[in-house]
């Protein structure tokens, strides 16, 4: 499986501005288009946006996905696994780029094929709540780790699934501690709790194997705060990475931070000069 993380599509200068398309206007969404509407992006301007629901409060037309791949050569997606799916291939094959907030769905090999195999649009994921992709990319090239683990921890109520029986819903509402929810690999999780362990399959984007990161999914009343754990061994060295973020305040199911995690990327794509890659 392979995919760009945060590398320009073009040299700074090379091409006019970037004609952006939001799709999905719920926490994270809503801080990006803001934040291109308003320049915070030079060589992207925020030319429409999409959503099932009305928007308000954007500076841009709302639009079908039909539309917006006729008016836009990049599309940033932060609208679930689910529009992923569904749009993803036609994205790409109609020529504009796709940035992939909700890299959960590129666990599935099947689309992760189609996606990096449709042109001539290219496809980016970002790394979101997570932090040390860049170096597990790098270490991959020196041989496959012998172990990955994630550890997430968050509170009770952002976890709670509908697939889930009720003594496990009863465990996470009465929960004075830890709790484990799931212990599984980056291919199974995300597919379980679609809005909360997108960094599962980040973890495994750039390990480069979904069934090689074993992650665990920890509930605890007292996580005031979202936490990441990464821990990986090999021949090549041992690292330890531990992120701890602040939940949005709007969906606390994902965490403040990420919304500029993807503003981020996208300044990357569109060739800001200057920057960590």
């Amino acid at each position: 499986m392979t995919a760009t993380q945060g590398t320009p599509a073009v040299r700074a200068g090379a091409r006019a501005v970037r004609r952006v398309c939001v799709v999905g206007l719920g926490a994270i969404g809503r801080v990006v288009a803001t934040a291109i509407a308003e320049g915070a992006v030079p060589g992207a301007e925020l030319a429409c946006v999409v959503d099932n629901r009305p928007v308000v409060g954007i500076s841009a037309p709302q639009v079908t996905i039909d539309q917006a791949v006729e008016e836009c050569d990049l599309v940033v997606e932060a609208a679930g696994q689910a529009f992923v799916r569904e749009h993803g291939a036609r994205i790409l094959a109609a020529g504009a780029d796709l940035l992939v907030a909700s890299t959960g769905a590129l666990t599935d090999d099947a689309l992760a094929r189609t996606l990096t195999g449709t042109g001539p649009g290219r496809v980016y994921f970002t790394g979101g709540a997570v932090g040390g992709l860049d170096l597990l990319q790098a270490a991959r090239s020196l041989g496959r780790p012998h172990r990955v683990r994630l550890t997430t921890t968050k509170l009770p109520g952002t976890l709670e699934q509908p697939w889930m029986d009720e003594e496990l819903l009863h465990r996470l509402r009465t929960a004075t501690g830890p709790v484990e929810v799931m212990r599984g690999t980056a291919r199974d999780v995300p597919v379980k709790f679609p809005r909360s362990t997108n960094v599962a399959a980040s973890v495994a984007l750039a390990v480069g194997d979904p069934d090689q990161v074993e992650v665990s999914v920890v509930a605890d009343p007292s996580a005031t705060l979202t936490r990441h754990l990464i821990e990986a061994h090999g021949e090549h060295g041992s690292y330890r990475f531990e992120v701890n973020h602040v939940p949005d305040p709007v969906n606390p199911a994902t965490s403040r931070i990420v919304p500029h995690a993807v503003l981020r990327s996208l300044a990357a794509i569109v060739g800001r000069p200057g920057q960590i890659l």
